[in-house]
C-alpha cells in the first residue's frame, strides 16, 4: 500500500489546480504555471483545498504510479509557490565561472572554455569571492529541469576522489581516497 499516494496534497493560498482533458494537471501560482500529465488509471480529485489521488487496483504498476504522481504534483505546488534552488561549487586551481544572461562560461582546466546555455525557464548567478571557490546558483520552478541542468553542469568535470577537484553540489560530500603512498 502506497503511503505517499494516500496523503493528500494541500493547496496553499494563491495556487489553483485544474484537471484538464487527458488527465493533464495544470498548477498556477505566484511564480508561474506548470503542467503534468497523469496516467489514465490514476484518478485525481481536487476538493476542499487539497488534491487526492486514487488507484483502481493493488497491482504493482498502479501502486508505483500512485505515489509517483502524488510526489510530482506536490513538487509542482512547491515550485509555483516557493521555487527551487541548486548551488554548485567549483573546486580546483584556476577554475572559473561567469555568466552573461543565460550563457554560462566555465573555465575548468581544459584547453578551452566551455559555454553552457541554461534554459530560459531557469535563472543562473555566479559568485566569485577572493579566497573562496567560485559558486554557481541555479533557480527555477521546475524541479525536474533544475536537477537535470545541474547534473549536466556537474558532468562537465565530475569531482575526483584523490584531490577533490571538479564541480560538486555545495552540500555534497566527496569521499577521498589515499594515493599511491598509502599502499606501501
Amino acid at each position: 500500500m502506497s503511503r505517499v499516494g494516500n496523503k493528500p496534497v494541500s493547496i496553499p493560498k494563491g495556487v489553483t489546480i485544474t484537471v484538464g482533458t487527458d488527465n493533464v494537471i495544470t498548477v498556477k501560482g505566484p511564480q508561474g504555471e506548470l503542467k503534468q500529465a497523469v496516467d489514465r488509471s490514476i484518478k485525481v480529485e481536487v476538493k476542499d483545498g487539497s488534491v487526492q489521488f486514487n488507484r483502481p487496483t493493488n497491482q504493482i504498476r498502479h501502486r508505483a504510479m500512485h505515489g509517483l504522481y502524488r510526489a510530482l504534483i506536490a513538487n509542482l505546488v512547491t515550485g509555483v509557490t516557493d521555487g527551487f534552488k541548486k548551488d554548485l561549487e567549483l573546486v580546483g586551481v584556476g577554475y572559473k565561472a561567469t555568466n552573461s544572461g543565460n550563457l554560462l562560461d566555465l573555465s575548468l582546466g581544459y584547453s578551452h572554455n566551455i559555454i553552457f546555455e541554461i534554459p530560459k525557464e531557469l535563472k543562473v548567478a555566479t559568485i566569485t569571492e577572493k579566497g573562496k571557490n567560485p559558486k554557481i546558483t541555479l533557480e527555477g520552478i521546475d524541479k525536474q529541469l533544475l536537477g537535470q541542468v545541474a547534473a549536466e553542469i556537474r558532468s562537465l568535470r565530475k569531482p575526483e576522489p584523490y584531490k577533490g577537484k571538479g564541480i560538486k553540489y555545495s552540500n555534497e560530500f566527496i569521499r577521498r581516497k589515499a594515493g599511491k603512498a598509502a599502499g606501501k
